[in-house]
Order: structure tokens, then C-alpha cells, then sequence
């Protein structure tokens, strides 16, 4: 591989923004791409998995490179020789990049490897708190398997095509696709593409949506004229699959307390052609009081610490702090506790996370059966999704039924 200055440079650009400034990776990535427009999928492509790749390894290299936060320029071009050495990638003639110790890099790296904290790049309390929560050889596997890079999962609009049609629809725009076995609507991209500018995706046939999290909506067993109430729906990735499960029939709410969000849900939900769903701010408590016991099914895809997405959003790791995984605990047993009141008797619940961690899983759904509003709900089944064993994203999922 030859390497391009203008793009390098780029990339170093965005890990400024991502390690000094605190941005996130994704916004990042978007405002570098705009540097120049002759740029094409290629140059692009470089510039955003070079520096997912130095955001992911950023501890294992800063560690080899010998370089500490804040990180001036010249450490960022350290950081970035040692990802070139590792992947065998010429050093070329730079002043940046002049005395790159290739020997030595290779030497580290072969030592810090026999480390895990250091072998799969996460900070030291998430390493701790990983093992003491899911025992040494299941974390060792999943903090392995959450520093791979996410494939791009697409998951079929079934409201507007059949998964065989959009395969081929996509394959007549030269993007090859593959089914995966047990995930009925999901499609697997055999190369990354921008599937965002296929006419495919403007006309709605299809939505990105990793494959662990299309098991979300299938687990809450929906039917047609079922009243439905997504809590936590966000942009709408889940509330669109409940939609396409329901047939457009009934009636589908989605409530969040972000306004913005629902506004891209209502974007997302002309483009796939569902027309049953009503979104709601929730402003006040009045919101969720009108709504109690009326829901025949509720999914609370309740906001956690998202270490089970980290193969995608691999600055996470970077920016969760200890305090923040205490707060949004309380967080989910509040919303347990009080949104699960928009239930009606016999209506069904799915409570969701994507988190591997226990404490935020079934520890949650455990103290909220135990409580004073939890009385009258049984555990119908519960599943930890692992991206070691499955080879998605980590999820947590409980089907939840009020007597």
C-alpha cells in the first residue's frame, strides 16, 4: 500500500478532534471527509477505518509508541507508525515520520501482547470490571471478539420487499450480499460498501441494522392490531422492525426524550413506507400517566453502557466513565419501574440492552421483579447475546408477561 500525505494528514486530523477534543468518532469522520471533494470511495475508505483502526488499538499503540495524553502532533504520528508497522505498510520518506524504530515496534507489541488489558486496548477498570462480572475466560473471549471490526448488517423492509428481491436489487447496484442463517430479514454485506446512495435505500427497501439487534423485535411477539409502545425508540431502528412485523396494522408509538430523534424517526418512517406509528416527546411524567394500562406489548430498549457495541463505536471505550455506568443503572430500573406501568394485564414486555454486563441485565430485571411494581410480572425468557459466540454485536434481551 502506498501511502498519501493529504490523507494521512487527514487522519491525524481526526484522531486531534477524537482524543484531544473529546468529539465523537462518527461526527468526526464525517466533517474530515469534507476536506476534499475529489476524494473517492477508496480515499474515503482510508481515511475513516485508518482511524477507527488507531481509535480501537489507540491504548496498545500509544503504549508502544511511548506517548501520553494530551497527544501533540508529532505523538499522532507516532501512533500512526506504529499501525503501519504492525500491518507491514512501508514507513514512507516523511520528516514526521523519520526514525521509526520498526524493530522496536514489533518487539513491544510482541510483549504487551501476553497482556489482555493492554492486547485488546482497554482502559484498566473495564478490563477489572469485565472479568469480575462475566469470570476471566468468557471476557477474555468477548473483549476479543468487541474489538473486531463490525461488518455491515442490513436488515430487509419487509413492508416493501422480500429479502431475495432486495439481494438482487442490490446486486444489480453492484453491492453482493450474503443471508445469515437464523436472522430471517438480515443481509450481510461480502465488502464494505456505502449502501446509503443505492436507489435500494431511497426507495426504503432496507435499513443498516446489525444482526443481533434485529432479534429485538421478533422476541417481543407483536402481531397485526396489536397497540404497541417502543419507550426508549430513539432514531427508530427497532421501532421501524416492529412496524414491518405488525404489517402497518394497529397502532405503534414511539416515545423518547429527545425530540430530535423522533424528528429522523419520521424521516426514516416515510422512506419505509409505515404509516402506523405516532411519535411522543416525553416532556413530563403526564406523557407515560396517559398511557398506563393500555400497551398489548412494550419494548424498553433502555439506554445502558453500551459495551456491547463497542465493535462499532470503538471510542466508547475511551469516553465511559465509572460514574456514568452507576448513573444509567438507576436510570434503567426507573424506567423499569415506572414505564412498565403503559402495560395492560396479559400484555407482554421486552426489557433490552446492549450490554454484556449482568448488572445491567438480569441483576436489573431481578430487583425490578422483586419490587413493589415488578409484582405481577413473570420472567417468560430471558438471552445474553455474545459477540463471541454469535459474531455480532453483544445484546441482552428478557420477554416479561403482567398476570
Amino acid at each position: 500500500m502506498r501511502l498519501h500525505r493529504n490523507l494521512v494528514f487527514a487522519v491525524i486530523d481526526a484522531l486531534n478532534l477524537i482524543f484531544n477534543e473529546n468529539e465523537y468518532a462518527d461526527k468526526v469522520i464525517e466533517k474530515v471527509l469534507r476536506y476534499d471533494k475529489r476524494w473517492g470511495a477508496r480515499d474515503r475508505g482510508f481515511i475513516a477505518e485508518t482511524t477507527y483502526d488507531i481509535v480501537r488499538w489507540k491504548r496498545l499503540y500509544a503504549e508502544i509508541a511511548e506517548v501520553h495524553e494530551p497527544y501533540s502532533r508529532p505523538h499522532l504520528f507516532r501512533m500512526f507508525a506504529v499501525w503501519c508497522v504492525l500491518r507491514g505498510i512501508r514507513i514512507p520518506d516523511w520528516k514526521q515520520l523519520e526514525g521509526t524504530p520498526e524493530r522496536r515496534i514489533k518487539g513491544r507489541f510482541d510483549e504487551l501482547s501476553k497482556i489482555r488489558k493492554f492486547r485488546e486496548s482497554v482502559p484498566d477498570w473495564i478490563d477489572q470490571l469485565g472479568e469480575k462480572s462475566l469470570g476471566k475466560k468468557l471476557w477474555t473471549q468477548e473483549i476479543a471478539a468487541l474489538n473486531k471490526q463490525a461488518e455491515v448488517i442490513l436488515r430487509t423492509n419487509t413492508l416493501k420487499t422480500k429479502k431475495e428481491a432486495l439481494q438482487a436489487a442490490l446486486q444489480d447496484q453492484g453491492i453482493d450480499t450474503e443471508a445469515i442463517p437464523g436472522y430471517g430479514d438480515a443481509l450481510k454485506l461480502t465488502e464494505r460498501k456505502n449502501v446509503f446512495t443505492t436507489e435500494s435505500f431511497k426507495d426504503g427497501l432496507f435499513e443498516v441494522q446489525d444482526a443481533s439487534s434485529q432479534l429485538i423485535a421478533p422476541f417481543l411477539e407483536v402481531e397485526p392490531g396489536h397497540r404497541v409502545i417502543d419507550a426508549c425508540a430513539g432514531a427508530g431502528g427497532k421501532t421501524l422492525h416492529l412496524a414491518s412485523q405488525m404489517q402497518n396494522k394497529g397502532q405503534l408509538i414511539a416515545l423518547d426524550i429527545y425530540e430530535s430523534k423522533l424528528k429522523k424517526l419520521k424521516v426514516r418512517a416515510r422512506r419505509n413506507g409505515v404509516h402506523n406509528v405516532e411519535t411522543r416527546v416525553i416532556d413530563s411524567t403526564k406523557v407515560i400517566k396517559k398511557l398506563h394500562n393500555s400497551a398489548d406489548r412494550l419494548l424498553l430498549d433502555a439506554p445502558c453502557s453500551g459495551l456491547g457495541v463497542i465493535r462499532r463505536n470503538p471510542d466508547s471505550k475511551w469516553k465511559l466513565q465509572p460514574e456514568f455506568l452507576e448513573r444509567i443503572m438507576g436510570v434503567q430500573q426507573d424506567i423499569l419501574q415506572n414505564y412498565s406501568k403503559m402495560l395492560k394485564k396479559g400484555g407482554q414486555m421486552v426489557y433490552a440492552t446492549c450490554s454484556i454486563l449482568p448488572q445491567e441485565n438480569t441483576a436489573q430485571v431481578k430487583a425490578f421483579m422483586e419490587s413493589e411494581a415488578g409484582k405481577g410480572f413473570e420472567l417468560v425468557k430471558e438471552e445474553n447475546v455474545y459477540a463471541s459466540k454469535k459474531g455480532f454485536d453483544g445484546f441482552y434481551m428478557a420477554l416479561l408477561k403482567k398476570q
